[in-house]
């Protein structure tokens, strides 16, 4: 990645702040919180009967001392704890748009982000390669989720591969709270993927039992269609591993086109499997209506 300086740092970040809060505030927040409601009902206060209030709801105590009906009023427990555990391994420096595959995924964890503070939860994050490479613990207030938005884009790995076995045990012992775990990543393995898959997969079920495990998939259409300009070299970011392709012909673009939607297929059964939600996103097309679908989906979902 180039080298930047404070200064450029702070106004990629502030651009990113200004784009999500608006794109939360005038779009997502309603979602948002229609979608990840509180896990319990707390007692607020006790106040005098108004007429057409739930008569379910007297507090016969209070009422027999003061002469006077009460009731009882609830409140939802509305605080939540939001993780974003996010991939930064090699691959996810790669775009072919106008944007990197990991400057989609700040984007996106800094959308999540400010959804979960403008209704007071606490979100965390954790960045991982093929191992835990940061851990921020769940926290609130602007100056955090700006932290939060700074590391993801521009925290530098020790790892280029992927796995995701120890962020996942990771993630399980340090957050013994129930929490929304929003997994944030390409999902290029360079070891073969199925072996990988029914590995992880184990792991995944556990994780998403004691949590809710939600899958963004972070893609970029080169990943899928190869250009029709001959013979190409084709590099895997994450092992360096280079190969020879002639892109000028059609049945290798289609071998290639359909390896890697098989791929994507395997991979979204696996998730679902495990019961996890699975949403994929490109760098080519607009995100928010597809976060809006997914949300009104499990609104649907979880209202039955």
């Amino acid at each position: 990645m180039q080298t930047l300086t404070t200064k450029d740092i702070l106004k990629k970040v502030r651009r990113i702040e200004i784009r999500t809060n608006r794109l939360v505030s005038d779009v997502l927040a309603g979602s948002y919180h229609s979608v990840f409601k509180g896990r319990g009902i707390n007692f607020d206060e006790v106040r005098e009967y108004i007429s057409g209030d739930d008569v379910r709801t007297i507090d016969w105590n209070v009422t027999a001392r003061t002469g006077a009906p009460h009731i009882k009023k609830f409140s939802e427990e509305r605080e939540l704890t939001i993780i974003l555990m996010i991939d930064i391994s090699a691959s996810g420096n790669f775009g072919s748009q106008n944007t990197t595959k990991r400057e989609l995924m700040a984007e996106l964890g800094s959308i999540l982000a400010f959804s979960a503070v403008k209704n007071n939860d606490k979100v965390g994050l954790l960045l991982f390669t093929d191992s835990v490479e940061l851990y921020i613990p769940p926290a609130k207030g602007r100056t955090h989720i700006l932290r939060v938005i700074r590391e993801i884009l521009y925290f530098k790995p020790k790892g280029t591969l992927t796995d995701f076995a120890l962020p996942l045990d990771f993630i399980s012992k340090v957050t013994r709270r129930r929490a929304i775990i929003f997994l944030l990543s390409d999902y290029a393995f360079s070891n073969p993927q199925e072996a990988v898959l029914q590995g992880l997969q184990p792991k995944l079920k556990i994780c998403n039992k004691h949590h809710d495990l939600i899958s963004i998939m972070v893609s970029d259409p080169r990943e899928f269609e190869l250009p029709d300009l001959g013979w190409i070299t084709l590099e895997d970011t994450e092992t360096g591993n280079m190969v020879e392709v002639n892109s000028g012909d059609p049945l290798v673009r289609e071998q290639y086109k359909r390896l890697n939607l098989t791929r994507k297929d395997s991979l979204k059964k696996t998730l679902n499997s495990a019961g996890i939600d699975f949403l994929d996103l490109s760098t080519d097309h607009p995100y928010v209506p597809e976060l809006l679908s997914f949300f009104g989906t499990r609104k649907r979902r979880y209202a039955r």
